[in-house]
């Protein structure tokens, strides 16, 4: 069973796809610390991927230091595990990019797309309308 949640999407490359949810998983807290990690066998029957893959994955995540192996318990989340700024940053800018490509392809506007965001924000952070800045606040005519 996976600790994180994911989707392979076809076309895209698997390892990419998987090191990518399992970090935004730490790095949102959804796997604190010791959180124990599928081993490489779990990860690719789960995932339906080469073991070849799995392990590069596994790999991939002891090196940029989110995960470490414990001898005798496993592989678990790392007990220094917090995502530095440029690291969030890093997660989050594959989304931004994402979503304003969509919006060109759409013809969506810069602001339309603020004020998505500010909506949406509020929506799920639970942030009181008085909590946005004052940009997003602006009165609308009609």
């Amino acid at each position: 069973m996976l600790t994180f949640p994911i989707t392979l999407t076809p076309g895209e490359s698997p390892y990419r796809q998987v090191v990518y949810a399992a970090t935004k998983a730490v790095v949102a807290g959804l796997m604190p610390a010791g959180t124990p990690f599928p081993s490489v066998r779990e990860l690719s029957q789960a995932l339906r991927i080469n073991p070849n893959t799995a392990h590069k994955v596994v790999s991939e995540l002891v090196r940029n230091g989110l995960l470490e192996v414990l001898p005798g318990i496993g592989t678990v989340v790392a007990r220094s595990s917090h995502a530095s700024a440029a690291d969030r940053a890093a997660l989050l800018s594959t989304q931004v990019e994402q979503l304003v490509v969509e919006a060109l392809r759409l013809g969506v506007d810069e602001r339309t797309v603020r004020e998505a965001l500010a909506t949406r924000w509020r929506d799920l952070s639970g942030a009181a309308a008085e909590d946005a800045s004052p940009r997003a606040r602006r009165p609308r005519a009609g």
